[in-house]
């Protein structure tokens, strides 16, 4: 089995056991779980998760994040083919979320962000970069991608639930991400658009490690 593949069987299994009820947690590191219900944004001061456009979003939909760091003791993997014999280091973040009871057949794109959530869709910040783009705000596909960012867009089914997962060759800086944010539309790609998806419609609280 992958190291992805791993570490997404064991957010898997969190997301099994967090999803009767909702809630925020914050099991032992080098993982957390945020699970929980879409308050209207008069309500950020408290809640976990707020909403800012109810058709898309709305307070019956529900949340499920889960981070996992990987890196450390404990963390190897035994390496084929060249590096036979051997055991090689991983180290990156593994981000997943799970979406119910949104706008049916929407794409939606989705992103880690540096602030809290907060009253008005800009509270959330900018994108969280490995990489910092001296130009802000950032839409250079040399530095808003998802290799330098944690993008996480979702298509809903016809029941209005996804899911997506994104994994990075690197971790965050400790107190600079704390949210994912919810976009309007699909993640742009091109240059001035990289990384634009249109109007913040909701945002979650996420303690990221």
């Amino acid at each position: 089995m992958s190291l992805v593949k791993a570490v997404t069987a064991a957010v898997a299994m969190g997301a099994s056991m967090a999803i009767a009820t909702p809630a925020v947690a914050a099991p032992p590191h080098p993982f957390v779980f945020v699970h929980d219900r879409f308050q209207p944004a008069a309500q950020a001061k408290s809640a976990g998760a707020v909403t800012y456009d109810k058709s898309l979003v709305p307070t019956s939909a529900s949340v499920f994040i889960a981070e996992a760091r990987v890196g450390g003791k404990g963390m190897k993997n035994r390496e084929g083919a060249q590096g036979h014999g051997q055991y090689k280091m991983h180290k990156g973040t593994f981000v997943f979320i799970s979406l119910r009871g949104l706008a049916r057949n929407h794409h939606f794109g989705i992103h880690v962000h540096t602030k809290p959530c907060g009253t008005k869709p800009d509270s959330s910040g900018p994108h969280y970069q490995n990489k910092p783009d001296p130009k802000q705000p950032s839409t250079n596909p040399k530095y808003a991608n998802p290799h330098n960012e944690v993008w996480l867009d979702v298509t809903t089914n016809k029941a209005g639930k996804g899911w997506a997962k994104s994994w990075v060759k690197w971790q965050f800086r400790s107190g600079e991400a704390h949210s994912v944010v919810i976009h309007k539309n699909a993640t742009g790609t091109t240059s001035g658009k990289a990384g634009q998806a249109g109007a913040r419609v909701a945002c979650v609280n996420v303690p990221f490690k």
